[in-house]
């Protein structure tokens, strides 16, 4: 064997020993995993315009508009709290953490960007809606435009 296939084959072989004493059960690996689950699963819940509309009507949701600046409305909105001042509108929220929340915005990124928001100030009946308001008016739904 070359030195240079000599210092291939123990760099190939420390690589080797090191993935094989980090293992499946080692700390790293688990949080390797962690995070993985976390960005493939978000902690709160993406809904379409059919679903929404189901909530809306058992009235059983706090609906709020996260877009800035104003585009519209969905009826009956609760509250509009500007997407990235999210923590400093808390108390516009229910106290109840667990509460169901629905965000929305025009596209659905800003409202995606506050669930996530949500998600780490505790909240865990968050959602948003999948596409915002332009989704919500395709799917044949009403949006108020002042």
């Amino acid at each position: 064997m070359t030195a240079t296939g000599a210092d291939a084959w123990s760099r190939r072989t420390f690589v080797l020993a090191l993935l094989a004493s980090v293992g499946c059960g080692s700390p790293l690996w688990s949080v390797a995993r962690a995070t993985a689950a976390e960005e493939a699963d978000p902690a709160f819940e993406t809904i379409m315009s059919d679903q929404l509309a189901q909530m809306l009507s058992r009235k059983d949701v706090v609906l709020v508009n996260v877009h800035i600046p104003y585009e519209g409305e969905i009826a009956p909105t609760d509250a509009f709290i500007p997407f990235d001042q999210i923590g400093e509108y808390l108390g516009v929220l229910p106290a109840d953490r667990t509460a169901s929340i629905v965000l929305y915005c025009k596209s659905g990124r800003m409202s995606e960007i506050a669930a996530n928001a949500l998600v780490d100030f505790g909240y865990t009946g968050v959602s948003h809606l999948e596409g915002g308001m332009i989704e919500w008016e395709n799917a044949g739904y009403a949006v108020i435009h002042n």
